[in-house]
């Protein structure tokens, strides 16, 4: 290891957020074997988005050979954000052989944050002929937290393909309002990409509340 490796590595845990952003940037420019270590530990703990961005795109310049077993133990980690940030990277590597370890657990976390990171990590990997079975497991929280949450599901499922239809169509007649409503607006997100959600969502509640016939009245 160069002693100018050895200086981002320790800068990684800087109090300023442009001292790390720099390190991480570095260290992702002359990838080392030894950084992986240390940049999946500041993983788990960085506050900041961009910083957080940077160390995903250092881990994904080096060998999977050696993150992917790095990353792994993290998604049982008790830290939510070790757990989504591991989650993230696993997506932008995107080994089809860490799908067994995106689990029903991490897809119903009760962390937002890590549940909306499974959704899309899920999406990434899932194998042909395994879409079905993931679309079950998100039909299941529908409803569930914010509006950014709630939009992660719903791109999620979109992604999934038409096979989700048949899911969101059943997944209408709940008989939790809220759940048809964010059934509903699945479905015209589907048709219509470029619709507002949240006007797909206040639509989707008229009808929930009113039926088709009274929306339209």
């Amino acid at each position: 290891m160069t002693a100018e490796m050895g200086r981002a590595l320790g800068a990684l845990g800087d109090g300023d957020a442009s001292v790390r952003l720099r390190a991480a940037l570095a260290i992702g420019t002359n990838p080392h074997a030894a950084a992986v270590d240390p940049l999946v530990a500041r993983c788990a703990v960085e506050p900041e988005f961009s910083v957080r961005e940077m160390l995903t795109w250092a881990l994904t310049r080096h060998d999977p050979a050696a993150t992917v077993p790095r990353l792994l133990p993290e998604l049982r980690s008790p830290l939510a954000r070790a757990r989504s940030q591991a989650l993230h990277t696993l997506s932008k590597i995107g080994d089809p052989r860490t799908w067994p370890s995106i689990t029903r657990d991490l897809l119903l976390d009760a962390d937002d944050e890590v549940a909306r990171a499974a959704w899309r990590t899920a999406v990434a990997l899932v194998p042909d002929g395994g879409e079905h079975a993931l679309a079950e497991v998100l039909t299941t929280q529908f409803a569930r937290g914010s509006r950014e949450t709630r939009l992660s599901l719903s791109r999620a499922l979109i992604g999934l393909g038409e096979g989700v239809l048949p899911l969101l169509h059943a997944a209408a007649l709940h008989p939790d309002p809220a759940v048809r409503a964010h059934a509903t607006a699945t479905e015209q997100l589907y048709h219509d990409p470029e619709a507002g959600f949240t006007l797909a969502v206040e639509e989707a509640k008229r009808v929930a509340v009113l039926g088709p016939d009274g929306a339209q009245g």
